[in-house]
């Protein structure tokens, strides 16, 4: 078999000014190409200009450079991020990446003093402390859209604090609960994701400008000056792991993952709940979609979406653990592909938040049909192994009588409350006229009046520790 000719471009690229001086041929141009980011690394444009206003104001601060060279940098910055937010900033892929086109495009602006803003500093630690500027950045956005999707299910809560329907286990029918109960479930999933977030952000905000390529620089730098103009905790400790590692970004895409974790399961109700099998609520129409051929259907596509793209979040965080895996420090190329799973994983967390934030406030529940359901499944049934044991009898005997009363109710059709005295009382004389108060949707949620439980008047309590915590953000 002869190998097929892709008839990929020979020619070379021009040589990298930058760091080509060792070089005897420019770079070939397929490998160029291959080897750029600024394809992707672009959208860290702010925050590569912001890490280069502090970085030239540190070296000034420390007499390395002059303050007419200060006063050009920091003009020229400003302009150049002008032309990039304009859509007027010529990206080159010969300068691989953003470090380089935003430092090429200064020096063309302003000449020499352009060249000095790189003393004291390497792109190593520059797309380090890029990354961790852009990712708290990005967190803090993420942390938003969490408070606003829980929120809106405080808002669902309160509003079907009373309402019923039934609690599953193994998708079987278990026990009455209320909707809002069971919406602030999800709101507590949601607050641990929000403080595995903020506690991630106190190991993002670590300032590695300074490490320069690996063993820090022999220029007067004032690293804590830096981190203190960029609003970072503290700068990096040790040099070679301020610039190699990534756990960071990796410990980040976990979190992700488990939120993502937590939405898909969320979903995955939302799409039951929609089915003409269960029916408990309805979507709104501008949140679904319809059949090109079947003109009944309206399809759940919101969660539906945000549970598979679970899978590609989760994919992320396996990618960057291997990424990671085998690297000797300190930097290797291996880096440049942390990127674009990360900005994928952002881009993703984001989009479902919102998509979810947007949607929830307006979900309409069908209480008959939650109802109806609630009565199918003896979810009741605890209940009156529970009224037994108050009334002496040992729960495991309590849990014999109940079963054989529910094999009553299996043979004739019947739900426990359904069922005369007479009928009850068959199968255990301590039962008497006061077992329909228990038996009942609504007395079952109220008995469990307590911390945590499903009570409408504990609902009530926590939707208002809800608005208590969310407040105080």
């Amino acid at each position: 078999m002869t190998a097929q000719n892709h008839n990929r471009p020979t020619s070379p690229a021009t040589k990298n000014q930058s760091w080509g001086g060792r070089f005897t041929e420019s770079t070939d141009a397929f490998v160029a190409e291959f080897t750029a980011s600024i394809q992707f690394d672009q959208r860290l444009y702010k925050h590569d200009i912001a890490g280069s206003r502090a970085h030239a104001k540190m070296l000034n601060k420390a007499g390395i450079l002059s303050s007419t060279d200060l006063e050009a940098i920091l003009a020229g910055l400003d302009q150049i991020e002008a032309e990039i937010e304009a859509g007027n900033f010529d990206w080159q892929i010969a300068l691989e990446d953003i470090h380089m086109n935003i430092e090429a495009r200064l020096t063309d602006r302003i000449g020499i003093a352009g060249k000095r803003l790189h003393t004291g500093r390497s792109r190593t630690d520059q797309v380090a402390t890029d990354i961790r500027l852009w990712l708290r950045d990005q967190i803090d956005h993420i942390a938003y859209e969490i408070r606003r999707l829980q929120t809106g299910l405080g808002e669902v809560a309160e509003r079907e604090a009373d309402t019923i329907l039934p609690g599953f286990t193994h998708l079987q029918v278990a026990q009455p609960i209320t909707f809002g109960h069971h919406m602030l479930a999800w709101f507590e999933m949601l607050e641990r994701d929000y403080e595995r977030l903020m506690d991630c952000r106190k190991r993002v905000n670590i300032m590695p400008l300074g490490a320069a390529a690996l063993a820090g620089t022999t220029y007067p730098i004032d690293r804590n000056y830096t981190a203190e103009l960029l609003g970072f905790e503290r700068p990096a400790r040790n040099s070679l792991d301020a610039v190699s590692d990534r756990d960071f970004a990796i410990e980040f895409t976990s979190v992700a993952a488990l939120l993502l974790m937590h939405m898909s399961r969320f979903s995955e109700e939302l799409i039951l709940w929609t089915s003409a099998q269960f029916d408990f609520i309805r979507l709104p129409d501008r949140f679904c979609t319809g059949s090109s051929i079947m003109p009944q259907k309206k399809n759940p596509d919101v969660p539906e979406l945000v549970r598979g793209k679970s899978g590609r979040v989760f994919g992320h965080l396996m990618g960057l653990l291997a990424l990671m895996k085998s690297q000797p420090l300190a930097y290797n190329k291996d880096n440049q592909e942390d990127k674009e799973p990360l900005f994928d994983t952002v881009d993703t967390v984001l989009g479902c938040l919102r998509a979810f934030g947007d949607m929830m406030p307006h979900v309409q529940t069908k209480p008959e049909k939650m109802r109806r359901a609630a009565m199918q499944g003896f979810s009741t049934a605890t209940d009156l192994a529970d009224y037994l044991v108050r009334k002496g009898l040992p729960f495991r005997d309590a849990h014999e009588v109940v079963g054989s009363a529910v094999g009553l109710g299996v043979k004739t059709g019947r739900d426990l409350s359904e069922m005369t005295l007479q009928e009850l009382q068959a199968f255990s004389s301590l039962i008497e006229e006061d077992v329909f108060k228990v038996l009942s949707l609504e007395g079952s949620v109220a008995a469990r009046d307590h911390l945590g439980g499903t009570a409408p008047n504990q609902v009530k309590l926590q939707i208002a520790n809800a608005k208590k915590l969310l407040a105080s953000d």
